[in-house]
């Protein structure tokens, strides 16, 4: 039995009306949430279940019920495009699909038989596939995740029912979760981060879940953000603990700097996805903010290292968790080793060490530090190797850029392009470079910088879905403006 499921049905017994799980018109008991996932689950007999849902409690329950009746979890990124939702549904042999979002099914996939299934309150539609009888995945996947990349197609990891709740008992240890805490969640449930950190760890120690639709906590689109709304969600659900990507973090800031008020329920907002500036994280300090970066990547089950409130560390992603070893590399890469994927679909088991592709370096108290991605790395004119996000990560800090990618290899300067930030002029982002440089060392200044044309973003190509800047397509997009100030320079 799954060691989850298991949680809350001990929880059910002794506290079976606490609450576990709230949207945002039903709030399902503990009780009430085991009652469902079972019942689901006996109507499910597909191989591999996709889910294409925005947040709230069907998701959780379908979610559980593929743990309860021992079904593949496919998450469907409701980021992705439809030729990415094709590609996923086909890689991981979906057989099976839940969605609020039907109108979508025909334009990325054919539909053999369609019904109407209530989870939780909700009417929603229960598709059958034509296709494979059998999921392609390692026999003992519980879930296959995928992340859109750097480039090309969706790449599934398979995830072991026990490394997915080995890993959330993890987290729910190091972040010392009770009963008594209240969790909010702000990015998809979709992302493996969301779903472990938000959802699993929890409901394992009996906690309650707010799991509102995106919207109403700020997401709109695929990479839009109403910085009202989420901070007005925060003062409504009073969470104990969130979870951030950067710019959820970056905008919570600037806004409290200019007067919002924040509840003191927080005492624990985990930041991960892309690297973090330490004066964004100096910021969050002085404004007296439970901030917590964290590390990861979904072949090392989302989480490889994290700060907590009895070890912190500014700068550092955190100490790597139980049951995982980091070393760092000859070349500065980092090397995961113990708790990990069972392989990529249709690939080779993972053996031995992971290659993150990631830099950085472990200090004497053994905080991890990572520096950036090991390809994104370049060599400039002069010889000096630099990571494009240390730049990046110090522009960012100022309220005048919203997003920022650095340009040089071989170039005799660094090149920025820049999103301004909402109601920024040309002259406050030229402030923002200058203030910037002054703290940096001549081989890391900016040299040049372009105003970009349109926010990054995951429907221009120019974002992955945890919010990293696909550099190629961006570099292809801007190619006639950087080209010639890179080529001028050297």
């Amino acid at each position: 039995m799954s060691r989850m499921i298991a949680r809350i049905s001990a929880h059910a017994e002794v506290r079976p009306d606490a609450p576990a799980v709230a949207g945002e018109h039903v709030t399902l008991s503990y009780l009430g949430l085991l009652k469902e996932a079972k019942s689901l689950a006996a109507q499910l007999h597909g191989h591999a279940l996709g889910l294409l849902l925005d947040n709230g409690p069907s998701w959780v329950v379908a979610d559980l019920a593929a743990l309860t009746g021992n079904i593949v979890c496919v998450p469907l990124p409701g980021f992705f495009t439809d030729e990415q939702l094709a590609h996923t549904v086909r890689d991981a042999g979906v057989d099976c699909l839940i969605t609020d979002q039907p109108e979508r099914l025909s334009r990325f996939t054919a539909v053999a038989m369609q019904t109407t299934v209530s989870i939780a309150g909700e009417s929603l539609t229960l598709a059958v596939l034509p296709g494979p009888t059998a999921a392609r995945a390692f026999t003992d996947t519980a879930k296959i995740t995928y992340t859109s990349g750097s480039t090309g197609e969706p790449r599934g990891v398979c995830v072991s029912r026990r490394a997915l709740e080995y890993k959330a008992e993890v987290l729910a240890q190091v972040t010392a979760a009770t009963e008594n805490d209240v969790s909010l969640c702000l990015t998809p449930l979709a992302t493996l981060l969301e779903n472990l950190g938000g959802i699993y760890v929890p409901l394992l120690a009996g906690a309650l879940c707010h799991v509102p639709p995106l919207r109403k906590v700020g997401l709109t689109g695929s990479s839009g953000l109403d910085v009202a709304q989420m901070i007005d969600s925060l003062n409504r659900y009073r969470p104990s603990s969130v979870i951030m990507i950067p710019q959820q973090l970056r905008a919570l800031l600037v806004a409290h700097t200019r007067g919002a008020r924040l509840p003191a329920s927080l005492r624990s907002v985990a930041v991960g996805g892309a690297p973090v500036a330490r004066d964004l994280l100096l910021r969050a300090q002085q404004a007296v903010l439970p901030v917590y970066q964290g590390y990861g990547l979904s072949e090392a089950v989302s989480v490889v290292a994290l700060n907590t409130s009895a070890a912190n560390r500014l700068g550092a992603v955190g100490r790597p968790l139980p049951g995982l070893t980091v070393r760092i590399a000859e070349d500065g890469e980092i090397m995961v080793q113990g708790d990990l994927y069972s392989g990529y679909l249709g690939g080779e088991p993972c053996t031995g060490e992971l290659a993150t592709g990631d830099l950085g370096h472990i200090d004497a108290d053994g905080f991890l530090y990572v520096t950036g991605r090991k390809k994104n790395a370049y060599a400039t004119a002069f010889g000096r190797n630099i990571s494009p996000e240390w730049i990046e990560s110090e522009l960012l800090t100022l309220d005048a850029v919203a997003q920022a990618v650095v340009f040089g290899e071989a170039s005799a300067i660094n090149v920025a392009l820049i999103v301004a930030a909402k109601g920024a002029r040309a002259e406050d982002v030229g402030a923002a470079v200058d203030t910037v440089n002054r703290r940096l060392p001549d081989y890391a200044r900016v040299g040049g910088y372009v105003l970009a044309a349109e926010p990054f973003s995951v429907v221009n190509g120019q974002l992955t879905g945890t919010g990293r800047p696909r550099r190629d397509m961006i570099a292809r997009r801007y190619a006639d403006v950087l080209r010639p100030m890179m080529k001028e320079a050297v």
